[in-house]
């Protein structure tokens, strides 16, 4: 192992850049060269390579966002596509390969240590959907966005004295909105993994209403639906004055926090040793903190499931 490369593949995730410079330190502190892949697997099938010195990752640690850019491929889905990818890296002299991102780009992964070519994965993404990891980078951001924002919504309810339903991303995972939701004091929490009944949702309310209650916050995962659609039945069934706030993609971008700082720099320092170690066909996990490596089918096969204590604590406390 001489010549490793790095991608970051998916949606972007705060945290990406300084697990991006902890992989091209480490390896350099190995004496290896670090090769940067752009625009994720597109840019793999295409070559688009540049080798990353020690000054190319300097001054990003606390960037969000990507400075290898990401893109969907829908060319890299094909074995065609797939052989191609092979092909250049080995054209480049390159011998193990880093991925940064969340489950679609571990499977793109996998595909090419099917071809006989080492790969390794670090889970990059706010929704925090991966089995195997406690946390994923970009996580921890994502709800401190979600909280700082909810915040001043708040303000606004308070002021006008209104019911606001937030939905807040996730995709098919309910964490952002169970750990905002339990920071913020929501009166509910609306996450796929658990049913909701829209009844005790407006129950909820009123009784908030009746010992003087001047505003409430409802936060919605967006794999539950659409939180305009709640926010209406809402106002229809309770007649409170709802306001619906969907918070979309500004929960991807920004600062990353210390949290996700040291999380990503751990991991992609990891990913580096399990190369080195002759290791592949893994993703760098985060368990009980501690940073191992965990076999992609072992992360396939399992389901994800949020800490539901936190979801039962979450309702008591909204009583």
């Amino acid at each position: 192992m001489e010549r490793i490369a790095v991608l970051t593949s998916g949606g972007d995730a705060p945290g990406m850049n300084a697990a991006v410079r902890a992989v091209v330190r480490k390896g350099h502190h190995y004496g290896l060269d670090v090769v940067g892949v752009y625009r994720g697997y597109t840019g793999l099938i295409q070559g688009d390579f540049k080798t990353m010195d020690l000054g190319s990752v300097g001054d990003i640690i606390h960037r969000g966002g990507t400075i290898l850019y990401s893109a969907r491929s829908e060319a890299f889905k094909t074995p065609e596509g797939q052989n191609k990818a092979v092909e250049k890296l080995k054209e480049h002299g390159i011998d193990g390969l880093v991925v940064i991102g969340g489950d679609g780009s571990f499977r793109g992964a996998q595909a090419l240590t099917a071809r006989g070519f080492p790969a390794v994965g670090v889970p990059g993404t706010i929704d925090n959907d991966i089995p195997g990891t406690d946390f994923t980078i970009g996580f921890d951001t994502a709800i401190n966005t979600v909280i700082e924002c909810i915040d001043r919504i708040r303000d606004t309810a308070t002021s006008h004295e209104r019911t606001y339903v937030v939905e807040v991303m996730g995709r098919d995972a309910g964490d952002i909105a169970l750990w905002a939701g339990l920071a913020e004091g929501a009166e509910s929490i609306l996450i796929p993994e658990a049913p909701y009944d829209l009844d005790e949702i407006v129950k909820r309310l009123e009784r908030g209403s009746q010992r003087g209650k001047k505003h409430s916050i409802i936060i919605v995962a967006e794999g539950v639906g659409s939180g305009v659609e709640i926010g209406r039945q809402i106002k229809d069934k309770a007649g409170f004055e709802t306001r619906v706030t969907v918070l979309g993609h500004i929960q991807r971008g920004g600062t990353p926090t210390a949290f996700d700082r040291v999380l990503a720099s751990r991991m992609g320092s990891k990913a580096v040793d399990l190369l080195l170690q002759g290791e592949s066909d893994q993703m760098v996990a985060s368990r009980k903190n501690e940073i191992i490596g965990v076999r992609f089918d072992e992360a396939f096969t399992m389901k994800h499931q949020p800490d539901m204590s936190i979801y039962d604590l979450a309702s008591i406390l909204a009583i």
